[in-house]
């Protein structure tokens, strides 16, 4: 039976729902306080990270993270301002800093991730989207062999998930890939990944595809989500109510106060991500790659190199900083030595970061006809296929063949 969904937020989660709900016969609404494609979708770092299964709560954190956030040469940032409003979220989310929430956050990702390309192209096929996606591997690049191994927890969390890579070194990796300077030795290569060579462009052209096969697409704010009886009924956006028989809210680390009106109270904040990007530089790199030392990604786009990969913990209203910035283009002249660009574009967003890591994809328990698709934290590019795909296959009452337990938002219920 064909049903009137009103998708809240059209970023990459958003967009693919209302493909795949059309796909499946549905009537679609997309509704976003911004354009489609203009927010976290548009920054982000732009790798399809299928391995990126491990969460930023590695064990240990909690012992390294006071230096780092007093060392500018970190990927951490903290508003001290910000700190006791945090500090509650902060507590919860540390406590996740060990091996075992670490290996049951990686197995409730793999569904979700860990065939990124493949999602990808299955949604962006036959539209003009689909030529935003390139099949490519992806790097983690090391000063030496034993930065490499000082890694081993998390690269034994992806053996464990399926994932195998080879390790380049000296000569195989500068054969492999001669950009980078004679500081990084050594590299893991993880194949089948992808990138995304204009972010802000895919959605975009996704989000067309939606409208040309019958979407609406509105801008305004969405305050509140109608019921009657226990059954979603329509949404307040913009002034004016809009019947619908379905509501998914996909609008990121934005989905917490109407979530809070459904009964979900999610420990959510924003992990505040910026991005460098370098247009026309002197040397592009063959592949994205993670540069270790940096903990930051480097990824080839059309046109330019993207830098991103910082951690700002500072809320949803303070301005940019400018020492991540910096940071990022101090990592990138140690990385590759000599490389010049034409023009510098700024960047920063908000990422979605759940306590546990762990995005919520689901039903709100209780009510009939609401459904929830944010908290992707560092991967919801990656991830925002398979989540449209499986929240279209809820929506139209079908079991998907993926266990969602892990995701459910009755976890956060009052």
């Amino acid at each position: 039976m064909s049903k009137s969904v009103v998708i809240v937020g059209a970023g990459i989660v958003g967009v693919s729902t209302a493909l795949w709900l059309q796909r499946d016969g549905h009537d679609v609404t997309l509704i976003d306080r911004l354009e489609p494609g203009e927010g976290t979708s548009h920054g982000n770092g732009g790798v399809l990270a299928s391995c990126s299964i491990v969460p930023v709560t590695v064990p240990g954190l909690m012992r390294k993270a006071p230096k780092m956030l007093f060392s500018p040469d970190q990927p951490l940032f903290l508003k001290w301002g910000y700190l006791p409003k945090l500090a509650p979220w902060l507590i919860r989310y540390l406590r996740h800093a060990n091996a075992d929430s670490v290996r049951h956050r990686a197995a409730a990702l793999m569904p979700i991730i860990g065939d990124s390309l493949a999602d990808h192209q299955a949604l962006a096929a036959g539209t003009r989207a689909e030529k935003w996606v390139v099949p490519s591997d992806y790097l983690f690049v090391y000063n030496d062999r034993a930065h490499f191994e000082n890694d081993a927890f998390g690269w034994s969390v992806r053996k464990e998930n399926g994932f195998d890579w080879d390790v380049l070194e000296g000569d195989n990796f500068k054969t492999y890939d001669p950009a980078f300077g004679p500081a990084l030795k050594c590299a893991a290569r993880l194949k089948n990944h992808g990138r995304i060579s204009d972010p802000g462009l895919y959605v975009k052209d996704l989000a067309a595809e939606a409208e040309a096969n019958g979407a609406r697409v509105l801008k305004a704010d969405v305050t509140d989500v109608m019921r009657v009886d226990g059954r979603v009924t329509g949404v307040r956006a913009g002034g004016e109510t809009i019947a619908c028989d379905a509501v998914v809210l996909a609008t990121g680390v934005w989905s917490g106060p109407l979530a809070k009106t459904l009964g979900i109270d999610v420990p959510l904040e924003s992990e505040r991500g910026y991005h460098l990007e370098l247009w026309e530089p002197s040397v592009m790199p063959r592949s994205p790659v993670m540069v270790a030392s940096g903990k930051f990604v480097a990824t080839p786009m059309e046109g330019r190199l993207r830098l991103a990969g910082i951690v700002e913990f500072g809320g949803l209203d303070a301005p940019p900083s400018r020492a991540p910035f910096r940071l990022l283009e101090k990592n990138i002249r140690a990385a590759i030595p000599g490389i010049s660009w034409k023009k510098t574009v700024e960047w920063m967003g908000h990422r979605p970061s759940v306590a546990d890591s762990i995005p919520l994809i689901g039903a709100a328990p209780g009510i009939e006809g609401a459904y929830l698709g944010f908290g992707h934290d560092h991967v919801g590019l990656t991830g925002g296929p398979k989540t449209g795909r499986l929240l279209a296959q809820l929506i139209a009452g079908r079991q998907p063949n993926v266990d969602l337990s892990a995701h459910s938002p009755a976890r956060f219920a009052g």
